[in-house]
């Protein structure tokens, strides 16, 4: 438990940073769906 009590910034920054991250990859894989999408009615 030491470890997690002297750490502990360091640790909520790492959550936060992999949730951003899992978001950002999320809306570009979402961008990139749609632009499929749009192009399939375009035809």
């Amino acid at each position: 438990m030491e470890f997690f009590e002297q750490n502990q910034m360091y640790i909520v920054m790492l959550i936060v940073l992999v949730t951003w991250f899992g978001l950002l990859g999320f809306l570009i894989k979402l961008d990139r769906q749609v632009k499929k999408l749009e192009e399939l009615l375009k035809k």
